[in-house]
């Protein structure tokens, strides 16, 4: 009787759970939805942007141009230090555990603190400047621990029997690694590569004090540059153009959405094969 009672406790507190977050996350793309879309206008698109049209297409292109530059600096630092803290460490290894609680207290961190991290060592002390490089690697920074702790997570979760397997059939550790191992954990890997995509593409407090909040394509990777969630956050600050903010989240929602769907369909198919 008491573990019935319990279980419908535990089965009430779950589907109020489910309520909240379902109506909560409704409530949100709905509110934004109807105040953004009428406002989606082709002006809104202009290759240039002016205090008319305050185009949101520079910034669009930089958020993929910023998102591209990170994964590829980051993704293999992420997925090389984590095949090495399984594959290769010994297990009980300080080195290993130390770098494990430094890598969950980094994901702690608030991004604002980041920005200032990365405003202090590439804008100040390199001397760089506010540009895309100085951006790019403040966000590295930011998303190495989720890529490094979804990756060696994914790479635990392949049971050891395969690793046996391989080696007795006399393949060595590098081939079993990269042949055996890697393959089954991919879906994993691109699970916490997705959630970086999704923390890139909304990051605004790390990239106003790194990046800066010009409104154009940057020439180079020391230029300045706006990306989409600054931009929105430059025009609702700025009070002159909320209804253009709303259609900029619009658009950004539709772009997070339409990564993670990408991505969990390539991790599908590449988890199949």
């Amino acid at each position: 009787m008491k573990r019935k009672t319990q279980s419908i406790f535990l089965r009430t507190i779950t589907y109020a759970s489910i309520t909240v977050t379902l109506v909560s996350l409704v409530g949100i793309i709905g509110y934004i939805f109807t105040k953004g879309i009428p406002y989606l206008s082709p002006e809104l698109f202009a290759f240039e942007y002016n205090s008319e049209n305050v185009s949101l297409y520079p910034a669009l292109i930089n958020t993929v141009s910023m998102t591209l530059l990170t994964l590829i600096i980051v993704v293999p630092l992420g997925v090389a230090a984590a095949i090495y803290l399984v594959e290769y460490e010994k297990k009980g290894s300080k080195l290993a555990e130390t770098v494990r609680i430094m890598a969950e207290t980094l994901a702690g961190i608030p991004s604002i603190v980041y920005g200032l991290f990365g405003y202090l060592m590439f804008v100040i002390y390199i001397g760089w400047g506010k540009s895309f490089l100085a951006g790019s690697l403040t966000l590295g920074i930011m998303i190495l621990p989720v890529i490094m702790r979804t990756t060696e997570e994914s790479l635990k979760s392949v049971p050891d029997t395969f690793r046996e397997g391989s080696f007795g059939l006399g393949a060595g550790k590098l081939r079993t690694v990269f042949k055996i191992v890697i393959p089954y954990a991919v879906p994993g890997i691109f699970a916490g590569i997705v959630l970086s995509v999704g923390r890139i593409v909304g990051e605004t407090a790390a990239l106003i004090y790194t990046s800066g909040t010009v409104a154009h394509i940057p020439d180079n990777l020391m230029s300045s540059g706006r990306t989409l969630s600054v931009h929105l956050y430059s025009l609702w600050k700025e009070g002159f153009n909320t209804n253009q903010a709303y259609a900029t989240a619009v658009v950004l929602m539709i772009i997070v959405v339409g990564i993670n769907a990408l991505s969990s369909f390539i991790a599908k198919k590449i988890g199949k094969g």
